[in-house]
């Protein structure tokens, strides 16, 4: 339970009545995993080599319908990394504000992993990383284009601890399961997929449209298309031994927690329970992965807005985190919450409402109004036809089914634009308006096409669109049809010519076809890897004609043994952030 941190060494050596001392030099003291008597202790060995020793790791993303994964160099072991973390606490706020009780705290985990979640974003306190959602990176790195921590925390230290451009949640997250990691905090990054950011403490949130069926941005309740936050294992002296275990820490800026931009420690377990009154910011947490969800139709000429849909079921699926020592995906939603749709699951979520002060006030889930009697007279979805590649025209079928035994004439009004991740929309990409009759009781499939010239201008680095259809039934409700689409970016290959041996040069190829049939410019290839390379290799690469193959060539220098991961990306101006990793037995 000593503190952690950079300690000076010395020997009095006492003879004859003479005293000298000699300093040996300093250490630097960390939390230890393996000591049972420490607030860090994981019993289970697999987990503490994983969650402390890894220096790579796989971050979840893309969309419910489609999870993909990409490799990341956390690589808390390499060059200055200890010493940049060391600085992280002697910049946080609480030791400019009173360095002496600050550094009293540092044997506390959970003081430590809420002092640094607030320094791994910059606001308040000139932080690491600046965040950026906007879709324009200029001054600055594309958040999609980092590969590892390394170069973020370098540059940090490099510019004079001046925030680093640009970051989304994934790289808050990752930089500070680094710091964690390298402090010996067990740490994992995790990713929620249909993630609720309620921004008014309700465990509801809101989304608006307008009678074309835009997406308005009103209102500060956001759903993202995914999430990632950090877990770390330490106990809960505060809470008691129920509480001990994972903990919720989250470095993205959404919500101020006690007028500063950082979130949790939030018990794993409380979350699960609806304990949500406990520390630290267990309301936004809990809401992350539980808020119901409701979509207005907004009329801006009046104000007035007429309530088309409330969900339970939508927010906080497929909660991921890479396996133990294996580089698959394990879901651990059961963790978060009871099964959706289990009386207990919404027992709990009451549970939460009345911790809050919100039983009397308006409930989703127990509405009885007139539009919520009223049964919708046709239902729709979107289907999804062949792949959803970047580069390749988008096809969609919108099958729409009237659930009555009268004939009814539906006004289709169908928008489609580009986002961020966070559903934020960036730029329209088409708007259409169809009138469609259905007999009683008939499905009809209205195919769409969005070619790829159509939408190539305007997506973001983020290859996201959003559909919507917005259905005005004669004489009934209104029917929102909505998909949120990920397109994949091409594949991209890495071979290993010969033998990986210490401290030898080996070449490595990394081979990319273009799959389009236009030319593509301004390639650069980025390549790191903790053990295999001195910081980030960057080599510019020729344009490709159509089809044409890319084949290009590097040498690395393997400096320690043992499985080590070789981490690329190769963008250009049609593809941003291509990302592919190697595993190599040096």
């Amino acid at each position: 339970n000593a503190v952690i941190g950079r300690y000076k060494l010395m020997v009095q050596n006492t003879s004859s009545g003479n005293t000298s001392t000699v300093n040996l030099g300093t250490f630097v003291l960390l939390f230890n995993p393996w000591s049972s008597g420490d607030d860090v202790f994981l019993p289970n060995k697999a987990e503490c080599e994983e969650y402390v020793l890894e220096e790579f790791g796989i971050i979840f993303a893309g969309n419910k319908h489609h999870i993909n994964s990409f490799g990341w160099n956390f690589g808390q072991f390499q060059g200055d990394i200890l010493n940049i973390c060391l600085s992280m606490l002697d910049r946080s706020l609480n030791y400019r504000q009173d360095p002496a009780t600050d550094v009293s705290h540092r044997n506390d985990p959970k003081y430590l992993g809420r002092v640094l979640s607030a320094m791994v974003n910059s606001n308040d306190d000139q932080g690491v990383v600046l965040g950026n959602w906007s879709g324009n990176y200029e001054g600055g790195k594309n958040p999609s284009s980092w590969t590892g921590s390394g170069e973020i925390l370098q540059n940090w230290k490099k510019s004079g601890f001046k925030p680093v451009r640009y970051g989304q949640c994934w790289v808050f997250a990752a930089v500070l399961t680094t710091v964690l990691r390298c402090l010996g905090i067990p740490t994992r990054t995790i990713t929620n997929f249909s993630s609720a950011h309620d921004a008014d403490e309700n465990l509801r949130v809101d989304e608006f449209y307008d009678a074309s069926g835009n997406h308005l941005n009103r209102g500060a309740d956001s759903i993202w298309n995914f999430h990632v936050w950090n877990e770390s294992w330490f106990s809960r002296s505060d809470l008691g031994p129920s509480y001990t275990g994972w903990q919720v820490l989250d470095a993205t800026p959404q919500e101020e927690s006690g007028g500063i931009y950082r979130c949790g420690p939030a018990s794993r377990n409380a979350i699960k329970e609806g304990d949500i009154d406990l520390d630290y910011d267990c309301p936004f947490v809990f809401a992350e992965v539980n808020a119901d969800c409701m979509y207005w139709n907004y009329d801006p000429t009046n104000g007035k807005k007429t309530l088309m849909l409330s969900e339970s079921t939508v927010i906080g699926q497929f909660i991921s985190t890479k396996a133990v020592g294996r580089d698959d995906r394990v879901d651990v939603t059961n963790d978060y919450k009871y099964a959706e749709g289990s009386t207990k699951e919404r027992d709990v979520f009451k549970k939460a409402r009345k911790k809050l002060g919100l039983e009397d006030k308006f409930d989703p889930t127990a509405l009885t109004p007139k539009e919520i009697d009223q049964k919708p007279d046709v239902s729709g979805k979107f289907k999804v036809v062949g792949t959803l590649e970047v580069g390749k025209d988008l096809n969609l079928i919108l099958v729409l089914t009237n659930l009555t035994s009268d004939d009814k004439t539906v006004q289709v009004n169908m928008t489609a634009c580009s986002t961020v991740y966070t559903r934020r929309p960036v730029h329209e990409i088409r708007k259409d308006s169809i009138s469609v009759t259905l007999a009683p009781q008939e499905e009809k499939q209205l195919p769409i096409e969005i070619s790829y010239t159509e939408y190539q201008e305007h997506l973001t680095t983020d290859n996201t669109i959003q559909v919507t259809a917005l259905c005005h039934v004669a004489g009934g409700i209104q029917v929102l049809v909505q998909r949120d689409i990920t397109l994949d970016n091409p594949g991209i290959d890495i071979q290993v010519l010969g033998e990986a041996e210490l401290n030898k040069e080996v070449d490595v190829e990394v081979i990319f076809t273009n799959p389009i049939d236009m030319e593509v410019m301004d390639c650069v290839l980025q390549v790191e890897g903790s053990d295999l390379l001195k910081g980030i290799l960057e080599i510019d690469v020729l344009p490709l004609k159509a089809g044409e193959e890319s084949r290009t060539k590097f040498k690395i220098i393997p400096s320690d043994r043992g499985l080590k991961h070789l981490l690329v990306n190769f963008s250009c101006d049609k593809f941003a952030d291509i990302k592919a990793y190697k595993v190599i037995n040096v």
